[in-house]
């Protein structure tokens, strides 16, 4: 299924990146790419870059396996697999835009540190405080089970990496520096990225 696998990272990343910045053009003026963060070496450079590696990885992977170089992990081939793939897919893609429209003009990708968005908190934001990352994790999980190769089980383990380190050295410190105590409260009781799990900002947010 490595053809199905590249569709489906095309249609993603058409949507999730694409259309919302276009979209985002319109409203405000700017595609709301910000870029990386952080000096040469830093954890926010380190998050930025290893966060491209794992879409660009993610995105080689299925041409890889179609052109023979790699081979699938074949104890999770199989139809049930490609389909439970191919739900998990479509509803993390969903989820990302919902997350990502109900943000608003307040959307980037990367953070300004001199720059003020306003505060959102609403659905899904209720339920965790990264719906946009947690829905990207689960529509990349799902095209690893379409076409399962270790290139794109590798990439997804490093994007889970480089969000933890994009959420926890960036934006967290970010959004508390800039909202201050009506985040901190919110934080306290929203997760991270699942519900109930991840609470507060710094190491309280472990429990």
């Amino acid at each position: 299924m490595p053809l199905l696998a590249l569709a489906g990272y095309a249609v993603f990343l058409t949507l999730a990146f694409g259309l919302r910045s276009w979209v985002h053009l319109r409203r405000t003026g700017s595609t709301g790419f910000v870029g990386l963060s952080g000096r040469a070496g830093s954890a926010e450079r380190w998050g930025g870059v290893l966060f491209a590696t794992a879409l660009v990885a993610g995105v080689a992977a299925p041409s890889l396996q179609l052109a023979g170089i790699i081979d699938p992990v074949v104890a999770l081939t199989g139809a049930a697999g490609a389909v439970s793939g191919l739900v998990l897919w479509a509803a993390g893609v969903a989820a990302t835009l919902w997350a990502q429209f109900v943000m608003g003009d307040s959307w980037r990708i990367g953070v300004d540190g001199t720059e003020r968005t306003a505060f959102v908190g609403g659905w899904p934001f209720r339920w965790v405080r990264n719906p946009i990352f947690s829905a990207m994790i689960a529509a990349s999980a799902g095209l690893v089970l379409i076409a399962p190769s270790p290139l794109p089980l590798t990439a997804l383990a490093i994007l889970i990496f480089a969000i933890e380190i994009q959420v926890r050295s960036v934006e967290e410190p970010y959004l508390a520096r800039t909202h201050g105590e009506p985040y901190v409260r919110w934080a306290a009781h929203t997760g991270r990225f699942i519900p109930g799990v991840g609470l507060g900002v710094g190491p309280a947010s472990e429990r």
